[in-house]
């Protein structure tokens, strides 16, 4: 039996400044679980991308291995993507914005591809400030190989049979802020009303843009018990800067109050505790954001909501003064000057 979406969308849907639908920024039918959080933030990818008017084709998609790297499958069909080796994402994308500065580069990664294999990858990509939007769908857990717990669950944390977690979890937004990322974010995936936004400030940043995305596993890590439950989440929620779990029988939605804690009760009991960031806190302050993300989570509370910014900030190309003209466009000429010009250049290194 095959599963196929429907092309029929009706005839008077909104339409951009490119003339296009949001349909035009769709991608096939999920095979994801039902309710995996991870689809609510590819529909907020789409929904975002459309907003801003970003022509599909001139948008780059890549992505590791893991539930949270099939996800680009699910969005901006029309656009180029790429599948990467596990935790080799970084790597990827970078190689391919040197050679194309013009495109939009979206990283879609998860916990394990980000923290455990890939953390080597991921510090890099972030100290180069590459002009990128990386997105991690974080659920603490392997769910590809049923269920193991991942390097971001934290210390107590309950996995499906039971067993508590004896490890210090590993804090993304904290490592992004310290290693130099311009643009940090947290959200959740079922407050697209926080979220969105996020993803569209994220999109148009200028330098490397993170946004790690709590989006409970609802097969493996949405129990009692687990810190990344949709539940728990909800009842821990802080929230930063102003700027899900969906169950088969019924849509969690968050419509939370801002600097308020939200305590969220899952299908399964268990609750996830949000706050987000009030009017009075600076995102533009370093300090400020790292003492107010260590503050929440010894409060038990995930902050969320944008959480460090640096408007006037560098990207690679920048930094490295690389040509304003994509590589991929130069002639022979230009990339091969003759050895003339190389000697000149060796001479101003002597």
């Amino acid at each position: 039996m095959s599963f196929l979406k429907s092309k029929f969308r009706h005839p008077k849907l909104p339409r951009n400044d490119l003339g296009l639908t949001q349909q035009a920024y769709e991608g096939p039918l999920s095979t994801l679980c039902a309710g995996c959080g991870h689809d609510a933030i590819g529909a907020s990818i789409i929904q975002a991308c459309h907003e801003l008017s970003i022509p599909p084709h001139r948008i780059a998609k890549l992505s590791g291995i893991g539930c949270s790297s099939k996800a680009p499958t699910y969005f901006l069909d029309k656009a180029h993507g790429f599948n990467s080796v596990h935790g080799r994402m970084p790597s990827i994308v970078t190689g391919a914005n040197m050679a194309n500065r013009d495109l939009v580069y979206i990283g879609m990664s998860g916990d394990g591809d980000t923290s455990a294999i890939g953390m080597g990858q991921f510090a890099h990509v972030v100290r180069r400030r590459l002009n990128m939007l990386y997105l991690v769908a974080n659920n603490g857990v392997y769910g590809l190989t049923k269920g193991q717990t991942s390097a971001t669950a934290d210390e107590g944390s309950l996995s499906k049979q039971g067993q508590a977690n004896p490890l210090e979890g590993i804090d993304l937004v904290t490592m992004a802020i310290q290693l130099g990322a311009t643009f940090v974010a947290r959200s959740f995936s079922g407050d697209k009303r926080e979220l969105l936004p996020l993803i569209k400030a994220g999109l148009s940043h200028n330098g490397f843009a993170f946004i790690d995305i709590v989006s409970p596993c609802v097969t493996f890590n949405n129990h009692a018990g687990s810190t990344k439950s949709y539940d728990y989440v909800r009842d821990h929620v802080t929230t930063g800067a102003v700027t899900d779990f969906v169950p088969v029988e019924e849509e969690i939605i968050v419509s939370s109050s801002d600097s308020e804690a939200q305590d969220i009760c899952l299908h399964d009991g268990s609750i996830l505790r949000l706050q987000k960031t009030g009017n009075e806190y600076d995102p533009q302050d370093r300090q400020q954001a790292l003492a107010a993300i260590e503050q929440s989570r010894q409060q038990d509370r995930i902050l969320t909501g944008l959480l460090y910014v640096d408007p006037a900030a560098q990207d690679l190309h920048e930094v490295l003064g690389t040509t304003d003209k994509p590589l991929n466009s130069l002639g022979e000429r230009a990339l091969c000057p003759g050895s003339d010009v190389l000697e000149v250049i060796n001479d101003s290194f002597r």
